[in-house]
């Protein structure tokens, strides 16, 4: 400490010209400040910046808040005489007075909430499905203008973290754009749009693509726990309340769909492709329901061979119709090499950005080439459908 204050001491005096001079140039150049006219707004300084506030303001007024609300019930405190029955109403009752909970009535209360956004002029959303899980509860819908709908849920995704919503009235929505999920690069830049902590609506987070083709346990805390295959990992802050946002791309257009952060870490969230909510999208406009495509069989990579082993088959299923046996060893599925990258259901989830709709659904036939010990077989199946769990 004796050594700090003799250098200020010491810098105090030799450099007090110094600072006399350093004063009037910081004084000419105040006044030539305020000569200057004040520039109206913000300038980006890159071009990195312009385009994250620009595809900020173009996709916030399609992201919305969902809020849960539930008639709970209310109670209120009285005291009660416990030796009332003994000593009877005429007695005046006892001097002595217990605590009791009575119920009075019921009010309607938030119980949870997260994030959406408009796919569609007519007011479809699409969130989480662990966002609109419940079916005992109100769900409501915020915008960005701070107007509310009641909305209902129209379908959810039996494998994906993804649910669609749809609310009713009003004028046409602002909707998003879609982007392609299938050639995204680790380390390039995306965006994060939320509802953080169920409190800050169209909370903003940047970051860059940390991780492909991750495959998570996710879990709500309470009976919601799902394994989702195929996320992207990113280190764009995304936090409670943010469930069921989008994550932008550069361009302003939506490559994944917010779903699940690491508690124990910093900065690490996932987010389901967009391509696997284009292809819930379509079915919900077409059928008014989310369906999959079912082979009916259970496998298993052996490790040492790199093969995939066919260890069950379904009863009844496409699989057994079309002949496939236990023990066979899964090559091809419609001509697309089955591999611990590119597993069956990932192959079977694909969808068509050219066609605009699902690479395979219940009633499509396929081929599959299996090895039976030495032979090479291709069996022509007719894909079921899978039933709802």
């Amino acid at each position: 400490m004796k050594n700090i204050v003799v250098s200020l001491l010491i810098g105090g005096v030799i450099g007090s010209g110094v600072y006399w001079k350093l004063s009037q140039e910081i004084s000419l150049v105040e006044q030539a400040q305020r000569i200057q006219p004040v520039e109206e707004g913000y300038t980006p300084q890159t071009t990195q910046e312009e385009k994250i506030i620009e595809a900020v303001q173009n996709v916030s007024p399609s992201v919305v808040s969902i809020i849960l609300t539930k008639d709970e019930p209310v109670f209120e405190q009285i005291f009660r005489d416990p030796f009332e029955d003994f000593f009877g109403p005429q007695a005046g009752g006892s001097p002595f007075r217990i605590p009791e909970l009575r119920q009075k009535g019921t009010e309607k209360r938030e119980i949870g909430g997260g994030s959406g956004f408009f796919v569609s002029a007519d007011g479809l959303i699409l969130t989480n499905k662990h966002v609109v899980l419940r079916d005992d509860v109100e769900y409501t819908v915020f915008t960005n203008e701070g107007k509310s709908y009641g909305a209902k849920v129209l379908a959810r995704d039996p494998v994906q973290d993804i649910a669609i919503i749809k609310i009713e009235g009003g004028d046409p929505f602002p909707f998003v754009r879609f982007g392609g999920s299938k050639n995204l690069q680790i380390g390039q830049t995306v965006v994060a749009i939320g509802n953080a902590l169920g409190e800050f609506r169209n909370t903003v987070s940047v970051g860059v693509i940390s991780g492909l083709g991750r495959t998570i346990t996710a879990s709500d805390g309470g009976e919601f726990v799902e394994t989702i295959e195929d996320v992207i990992q990113t280190d764009a802050a995304i936090n409670k309340g943010n469930s069921g946002g989008p994550l932008l791309n550069l361009a302003g257009e939506v490559i994944g769909v917010n779903t699940a952060t690491v508690l124990d870490a910093q900065n690490i969230g996932f987010a389901v492709p967009s391509d696997r909510a284009r292809r819930d999208l379509y079915q919900v406009k077409e059928l008014g329901k989310i369906v999959y495509p079912f082979l009916g069989i259970e496998y298993k990579l052996e490790a040492e061979k790199g093969l995939w082993l066919v260890i069950d088959v379904v009863k009844d299923s496409a699989a057994e119709k079309a002949g496939v046996k236990k023990d066979d060893i899964l090559v091809e599925f419609d001509g697309k090499k089955i591999t611990a990258e590119n597993s069956l259901g990932k192959i079977i989830q694909q969808y068509d950005e050219t066609q605009e709709k699902p690479m395979y659904g219940p009633g499509d036939t396929v081929e599959l080439k299996i090895l039976r010990g030495d032979t090479e077989l291709m069996l022509s199946v007719i894909l079921d459908e899978r039933a709802e769990q």
